[in-house]
């Protein structure tokens, strides 16, 4: 048996190396965000902390050269090699007392504006409009108590582009199907919690940031200053899919707010009234689908499942067995385990939907329909 080796060839090998790190560095797969500080900020209060972030970043970078420049000089200046020697002494008062008022006196002079910041970011009083947000894994929901209005938004980035089987568009993984609507210029109050784990919501340009905790309520504030969609994503941690949960804000005039409220209150009847519709089976299987997408990720697209992580569907002996244990275990989910209950989370034609296609897809073919008079009656 003989063994080949390939040989360094010379200037050939180095230029066709250093031509190849060159077109890489040049290469769009080379490129990068370099933006180093906040993104604009399109309320007052954003713009107030983001002044005094540059504030603060100013004496922080006058103070290191001050200290640093000292430093260096003593160094280099007082060097043993130019003849110097160190010099012996004990307690200043004098220079103790300096080194101690300077830091203080700087402290207080930061601490007077970030406070009266402070104050003003909490300061969610007199709100205009208030906004319920629950995050879930891995999506969130939006209530508006005083319209009537209640919402989930889910990532809406096609799974083409996250299996790399299409080309990725300038908002992957930035994109919902139901964005949240502000109107511009009010003050909107956002009341934050979590259903299930710890979860953060977080906006950049808007400059809230408030962690959604089960069981806790923590709440922030906004005024949106310029029309606009802002975009944002989960800033904690919360499970597998923690990379796939964005936000989308949309800020709008008074007038389109109030025409969107009226359209998303129509649809929530219209949704309503769905329940005593009797469905087709392929009305049911269409809308199972596009229902079954919004949670994909865990039992995956093909029905096939993560061994080990999810259970697959295909062949089930839930997706195949008994309707009701079906239902039940949609509505309810199962304790223990990564299973969420969505009976909060879909309404009655929605679960219907869902579990007629998981009876009927993956090559399950149960034949079985669900109505949504059925999973009513259920709850």
């Amino acid at each position: 048996m003989s063994t080949s080796v390939t040989k360094y060839s010379g200037p050939a090998t180095r230029n066709s190396l250093i031509a190849g790190i060159a077109l890489l560095l040049v290469s769009n797969l080379a490129s990068a965000e370099y933006g180093l500080n906040f993104q604009k900020p399109v309320t007052a209060i954003g713009g107030e902390i983001y002044h005094l972030h540059m504030l603060i970043m100013m004496v922080c970078v006058v103070i290191g050269i001050v200290v640093f420049g000292a430093m260096f000089y003593s160094i280099v200046m007082h060097r043993k090699s130019r003849g110097h020697k160190a010099a012996t002494f004990h307690e200043s008062t004098t220079i103790e007392i300096i080194w101690t008022a300077i830091p203080f006196l700087i402290l207080v002079g930061m601490a007077i504006p970030s406070t009266a910041t402070l104050i003003k970011m909490y300061d969610d009083s007199q709100a205009d409009l208030t906004i319920k947000i629950t995050g879930y894994q891995w999506k969130w929901q939006y209530e508006y108590p005083e319209q009537g209005i209640s919402f989930f938004s889910n990532l809406s980035t096609p799974r083409d582009q996250i299996e790399n089987k299409a080309a990725k568009d300038k908002d992957y993984l930035l994109e919902v199907d139901n964005p949240l609507v502000l109107p511009v210029g009010k003050k909107v109050r956002f009341v934050v919690t979590g259903n299930d784990v710890i979860h953060s919501w977080w906006v950049p340009q808007l400059y809230v940031k408030r962690d959604a905790i089960p069981g806790f309520i923590n709440d922030a504030w906004a005024r949106v200053d310029e029309p606009g969609t802002y975009r944002g994503q989960c800033a904690e941690l919360c499970g597998k899919d923690h990379g796939f949960m964005p936000i989308v804000v949309q800020a709008v005039s008074d007038d389109d707010f109030k025409k969107w409220a009226s359209v998303k209150k129509a649809e929530m009847v219209a949704s309503a009234a769905d329940t005593k519709k009797v469905w087709t089976k392929d009305e049911l299987m269409k809308q199972g689908e596009k229902v079954y997408q919004t949670c994909a990720a865990c039992h995956q697209p093909t029905g096939l499942g993560l061994p080990g992580v999810f259970p697959a569907l295909k062949g089930s002996k839930i997706a195949t067995g008994p309707v009701a244990a079906h239902l039940n275990i949609v509505m309810h989910g199962k304790p223990g385990t990564a299973m969420q209950a969505f009976a909060s989370q879909l309404n009655d034609a929605d679960i219907a939907a869902v579990v007629t296609y998981e009876r009927n897809a993956f090559g399950n073919n149960t034949g079985d329909i669900v109505q949504p008079s059925q999973v009513k009656a259920l709850r």
